[in-house]
């Protein structure tokens, strides 16, 4: 029956389609071909009236017309009199950011003079003002018999556009070409806390280890920088070298003298006595006349010279990007501190940590092994023919003798944990750093310090109770600071990170932390000097470098 149905409904299904066999198609239309065309054109015309399009050709038109807000007026007819041949009627449209110069009263013409220009900023970026030319006229207001802090009202003022007339100088610093120079800041500033700087506003602040790119030592005693990597930026003013050394020199012969008035005096009298001003921001200090100490950091640096060889205070050192890349070998770590830091301790938690990752330089003896020992775990057992001959040899970073055995650090020790992959942990004391070729061995120097007096003795009683160990030497405890504080004062240009060791689970992660950035690839920076071989290469045209500030 299903079936029946089925054949009944196809055979009516064919009888309806014979219908239209003596039918023809009638057309839809007679223009198909015109309405394609208007569609297409309507869609080209949605897009041609969209906001971005119409934004894009307005920008067009502006750039072809030369129609640039704000326009500049036209320069009056009575600006170039007399000395038109030296005049520069200058042009500036203010931004947020401040014009970038600082001025000056210069004192045998009584005239306002550009004493700074700030790189990067809109001054700089103009090209048209230069360090010494005069300023004539600002914004049509005379500055003949002005001061400074007269003048400064005129530059923050509310109006966008700006015109400055000039008596233009020449100079040979006009056309510098000199090379990048990036320097490590070996010491922590804050303008805030400086009161020699000239401007606080124009100074930038930065901490130990900062990477600075130097843009202009043209001044003894300020120097401009900005931070590495941010090259848009406008340059700030940082103490240079010979400054922060002077500073440094004051603070360590009157460190136990709490009258900052007399360092500071002592600090103003290095300098001219100027009155300089940065364009929208206040006037700087007047410096005082020398103070009678004087005389007594000059004492002072005789005598250390004398007993301690040159203390020169670290400031700066300068550094190269070198880029490491995946399959380069790991850098040598040496962790130095004061006896009873907790170096040995934060190298035994590395190694439990990852001990595929970091191994242990395996110092040489020449006694004999004694009970469970084992070569190259323990000691390396060697002769004393041998040990003197690696002694002769420059093979020994460091060594001694303890009850007539040599027992000492050898590089080839060094090298064998290094070329397994592994990142070497070794601690030395500083002043043998020197004798690693660090070229080869590339040296990331950790300086574990203690904390203050109150803190040590409560971690140090604290392990006392966790590990039931012995009362610890109270009194030793003061002479591990004091130490510590001189290892800093002469080796501290060698430290590439500073841990306090307080907590030692704290100290752990962040030296764990930093070792682990240290074997990423990418660019990272190294002193200078590792790149030149020889000690005439450590001499800079500039005449201001030679490898450590």
């Amino acid at each position: 029956m299903h079936y029946k149905h089925k054949r009944t409904l196809v055979l009516q299904i064919h009888e309806r389609l014979k219908c239209f066999e003596r039918q023809s198609c009638i057309p839809v239309m007679e223009q198909a071909a015109f309405t394609a065309l208007e569609v297409i054109a309507h869609k080209q015309f949605v897009i041609l009236i969209g906001c971005i399009l119409q934004n894009l050709l307005q920008v067009h038109d502006a750039v072809a017309q030369k129609d640039f807000e704000p326009s500049l007026a036209p320069v009056p007819d009575d600006a170039l009199d007399e000395e038109e041949d030296s005049v520069k009627i200058v042009s500036l449209v203010k931004t947020k950011e401040p014009l970038g110069a600082t001025i000056k009263k210069d004192k045998s013409t009584g005239a306002i003079v550009v004493a700074r220009i700030m790189r990067g900023g809109a001054a700089d970026k103009s090209g048209l003002i230069h360090e010494g030319d005069e300023l004539k006229e600002v914004n049509g207001v005379p500055l003949e018999y002005k001061k400074p802090k007269e003048v400064l009202p005129l530059l923050v003022g509310d109006d966008i556009l700006f015109w400055f007339f000039l008596l233009k100088i020449f100079c040979d610093y006009l056309f510098d070409f000199s090379p990048q120079l990036f320097v490590q800041a070996l010491f922590d500033y804050s303008p805030l806390e400086d009161p020699t700087v000239p401007c606080k506003d124009a100074a930038m602040a930065f901490k130990r280890g900062d990477v600075l790119q130097i843009v202009n030592m043209d001044d003894d005693t300020w120097w401009q920088a900005r931070s590495a990597g941010n090259d848009d930026s406008r340059a700030g003013l940082i103490p240079s070298k010979q400054l922060q050394e002077r500073y440094g020199f004051m603070s360590s012969s009157f460190k136990e003298d709490n009258k900052n008035t007399d360092i500071f005096n002592l600090l103003f009298s290095l300098f001219s006595a100027e009155d300089l001003c940065y364009t929208g921001l206040r006037r700087s200090f007047r410096l005082s006349r020398k103070s009678s100490r004087t005389k007594n950091a000059s004492w002072f640096w005789r005598w250390s010279t004398e007993v301690h060889g040159v203390l020169c205070p670290h400031t700066y050192r300068e550094v190269v990007p070198s880029l490491r890349e995946a399959k380069d070998k790991h850098r040598l770590v040496i962790l130095i501190g004061p006896s009873g830091v907790g170096v040995n301790e934060l190298k035994r938690r590395l190694v439990i940590s990852d001990p595929d990752r970091y191994g242990i330089s395996v110092p040489y003896t020449t006694r004999e092994k004694k009970g469970q020992e084992r070569e190259g775990v323990d000691y390396h057992f060697v002769s004393v023919h041998k040990f003197e001959e690696d002694i002769l040899n420059h093979r020994l970073i460091e060594y001694g003798s303890y009850r007539g055995h040599y027992y000492g650090t050898s590089l080839d020790s060094v090298h064998r944990v290094m070329v397994t992959g592994k990142m070497c942990l070794m601690d030395v004391h500083p002043s043998k750093i020197k004798f690693i070729d660090a070229s080869k061995f590339k040296p990331h120097v950790v300086f574990v310090k203690p904390p203050n007096i109150e803190e040590l003795r409560l971690t140090r009683r604290r392990v006392k109770f966790l590990c039931d160990k012995g009362d610890p030497n109270q009194e030793n405890f003061q002479d591990m600071i004091d130490l510590a504080e001189t290892m800093e004062i002469q080796y501290g240009h060698l430290f590439d990170k500073i841990i306090i060791n307080g907590d030692v689970t704290t100290a752990f992660k962040e030296l764990k932390e930093d070792l682990e950035k240290l074997a990423e690839p990418g660019v990272q920076w190294v002193p200078a000097e590792w790149s030149r071989p020889t000690l005439k290469k450590t001499q800079r045209s500039c005449g201001h470098l030679t490898g450590l500030f």
